[in-house]
This record gives C-alpha cells, structure tokens and sequence, in this order.
C-alpha cells in the first residue's frame, strides 16, 4: 500500500508542499487460478477422456475496461481541492504521481474508477476519489484528502486506509491507522466496517522507547 513504511510507518516527506495543504485542508468524505501437473511417473497411460474446458461457439471474451483520462478528470473536478490540484504536475515528463484503478463497486453497468494522488518524490498519498459512470460522463460519489490516505477496490468494497497522529507525532511516525471498509448502499458509500491499529513506541527508531505500549487491533462494525 501507498505510503506505508516497513512495521506499519508511513514514509512521508515532511516539508513536500502536497502533504502539508492537504494537511490543512484534512479529511472530508462525500458521501484465475493457474494449475498444472508435474513430471508424471512411468506407468501406463490414462485411455479416459480428459475434459477440456473449451469456448461456446459466438461466446464473446469480455470486454476491457474503459480507460479515463485520471488527471483531466481531477482537473474538472470541482470536489477535489485547488491544494491537490495546484500541486497535481508531472514528476517525470508527462507522468503524473497518480494511481488508477477499475472495478465493481457500485453496482453499474460499467467499472468505476478508483483515482489515487500522491506526492512525487515518497509516493505518500494526499487524496483518493471514486467516479461512476453516469452517462458520457463520470460522477464523483467519493472523496478523502488527507496526509498518507489511499484506496484500493477489495472484492467490491472501497478499503480506505489512513494514519492517526497524535499531537507529537512526527509526520513519519503516527501513533496508528485507521482501516475504513466502504460498501455502496443504494445511492451513496456506507462503512461497513472500521479497524484502528495503534502502533508500538518501542520500535521504528523515532519512537519514545520508556513510554512503549504493544500494538492492538481494535475492530469494529458487522
């Protein structure tokens, strides 16, 4: 995941100009298996029938996702914040510090696309946003601006995973995470369950040794 550092720590780049305006503006939310058999044994050879999984005569391959242009749709975007968009410039030539993914998640007709922006140099998130398809166009049904926040499709739920800090916290260090699972309910994401981890001080290299407390999972929701 984005912006998560070996022993759950978030990498994050402290004086990037990304994260520290979306610090500001905080979060906000609107609402195949491949098998096969080994070197087989001398033996006689099998005289059954081997069944063969073979295409039905016009079955069609699916077809491929429709592919977006996740920077003009950002741009156009009047929910995304001018913080991220000021800051949404190629890192390298024409490529864009964005992640895009497609899948079910609303239960359209067509995928939806899930849109990741982050910081150039860590690959630390500063905002994640969920478009469905409405008509010729794509409508923004969710958006999370904040330090280290990013969102992945998980078998139809939206998993969105964002740090915790307390008020010493360096910005590489949180104090923990929150796990938020998402589920399309009707017209608008509901959460569907919720999971905190606290992080332990006594490993990392920054954390207050004297003070350490062991790591827990506290989950929560169905």
């Amino acid at each position: 995941m984005r912006g998560l550092g070996r022993g759950g720590r978030f990498t994050v780049a402290a004086s990037g100009t990304a994260v520290a305006g979306v610090a500001a503006v905080g979060l906000f939310v609107v609402a195949c298996n491949a098998g096969g058999t080994g070197a087989r044994d001398a033996g006689p050879a099998r005289t059954d029938p081997v069944a063969r999984a073979t295409p039905s005569v016009g079955e069609a391959a699916p077809p491929a996702a429709k592919r977006v242009d996740p920077v003009a749709l950002l741009r156009r975007d009047p929910k995304v914040s001018e913080t991220v968009k000021q800051d949404l410039k190629p890192c390298v030539r024409d490529e864009y510090p964005v992640d895009t993914s497609y899948g079910k998640l609303t239960g359209g007709p067509a995928n939806d696309v899930v849109v990741n922006v982050m910081t150039c140099g860590d690959a630390v998130g500063v905002g994640t946003y969920v478009y469905r398809e409405n008509g010729d166009a794509y409508q923004n049904v969710f958006a999370a601006e904040a330090p280290a926040v990013y969102a992945e499709i998980d078998r139809g739920d939206l998993v969105l995973t964002k740090p915790v800090y307390a008020a010493d916290d360096p910005m590489a260090y949180p104090s923990g995470e929150e796990v938020i699972t998402y589920r399309w309910t009707g017209s608008r994401f509901t959460v569907r369950d919720q999971v905190h981890n606290d992080f332990s001080r006594a490993v990392g290299g920054d954390g207050d040794v004297d003070g350490s407390q062991p790591a827990t999972t506290v989950p929560s929701g169905d």
